[in-house]
């Protein structure tokens, strides 16, 4: 068990991280830092720059048997953060709004539990993942020949808005598949007081967002749910005198499977172009941060039950899926892979709000839970 020192100076340090956030592909400093930590802790293996800034810290037994990983996030939000805190961010523009910082404390601390007492088979690997946020960083580790195989993978994001002692898990879709779709139209100019003479974007716009948004559908628990949000729109310059000749939209899709997302793309990008072909614009298109749907492995889901309850959880599939995405479940295509969600306060602001903080008291618990499943699996 994590001792009073233990929970102090991880205590301590969530916050020193919360104070000097970095965004993600950029960890390098939090990455340095996290790797300096593993070192102390005597890991037997520590590999640096994983598929950007990665990093994977090892803890071996001396008997064969599963290789299981346990990972954090690394990165921090573009947002700038409430004034409310004593440690808030010392970064302009940038913070820890979505509890990364704890993350890396959870998965430190099984770290230390396991620098004490190695597992007695097999290996314990601790991962830790860049630009989460963005969708990028398990697709870039997974493409790392570095990236060792692993038998099972387990991951816990905090959940604000469900009291602490509460979680929410289930075999199956755990988070939807999203992808942004940044679409340029492109026309010509004229004067303002000559319109006609324009090939402008403006009624290609007024048809296209609600076409846009009448392709949502459902809702997330259900066979075919898929939703899209408008989430930028820009037109033209700032200026009296001239008709707009092009036009940027930006849109997450979002949907409960990979295989509805790939559907909801292309009904999307044509329901753009017929817009746009009717009225003479050219139109690009370019996809931003793109999530897989995360899935829960079912004898993985089992063994993260199972912990959860011995670590005092009460366990309930209400709300699930989330219609917000997360990344992990790309390590699904290397192992058995289960994330679980853990109340964070019922009272505590939403994920990526300017005033969320990451509960300190939620530390130890996601150690408890963590240190329950390697011990479980490798002895």
């Amino acid at each position: 068990m994590l001792t009073n020192a233990d929970i102090a100076e991880l205590t301590d340090l969530r916050r020193d991280l919360h104070r000097h956030p970095e965004l993600s592909g950029a960890e390098h400093g939090t990455a340095a830092r996290v790797a300096g930590l593993l070192r102390d802790l005597g890991a037997d293996e520590l590999r640096t720059g994983i598929g950007g800034t990665g990093v994977l810290a090892a803890f071996r037994g001396a008997e064969p048997g599963p290789s299981v990983m346990f990972r954090a996030e690394l990165d921090a939000l573009p947002i700038t953060e409430a004034d409310s805190l004593p440690h808030r961010s010392t970064v302009a523009g940038v913070a820890h709004l979505c509890g990364h910082d704890g993350h890396i404390c959870g998965v430190l601390g099984l770290g230390r539990l396991l620098s004490r007492q190695r597992p007695q088979r097999g290996v314990v690997w601790l991962l830790f993942q860049p630009a989460e946020e963005d969708g990028s960083g398990a697709a870039a580790m997974l493409a790392d020949a570095r990236l060792p195989a692993f038998d099972y993978g387990f991951a816990i994001h905090n959940y604000p808005g469900l009291a602490q002692g509460q979680a929410r898990l289930q075999a199956g879709v755990m988070n939807c598949a999203s992808v942004g779709m940044r679409v340029r139209l492109t026309g010509a100019t004229a004067h303002a007081s000559e319109p006609e003479k324009a090939r402008t974007p403006t009624l290609a716009v007024a048809v296209i967002l609600p076409a846009l948004l009448a392709l949502s559908q459902g809702s997330p628990g259900a066979p075919g749910y898929r939703l899209v949000t408008i989430t930028h729109l820009s037109m033209g310059v700032p200026a009296f005198g001239i008709t707009p000749g092009e036009a940027e939209i930006w849109a997450t899709l979002r949907t409960s499977t990979d295989e509805g997302m790939a559907d909801l793309r292309q009904q999307a990008m044509q329901t753009v172009r017929d817009a746009a072909v009717d009225r003479g614009l050219a139109v690009d298109f370019d996809w931003q941060d793109d999530f897989a749907a995360s899935v829960n492995d079912p004898q993985a889901t089992a063994l993260m039950a199972e912990a959860a309850r011995a670590a005092g959880f009460q366990l309930s599939d209400a709300d699930l899926p989330l219609r917000a995405s997360e990344d992990f479940g790309r390590f699904g295509s290397r192992g058995r892979c289960a994330m679980i969600f853990l109340g964070a306060g019922a009272d505590r602001p939403p994920l990526h709000a300017q005033d969320y903080d990451f509960p300190d008291d939620l530390i130890a618990p996601s150690v408890t839970l963590f240190h329950a499943l390697a011990r479980r699996l490798t002895g």
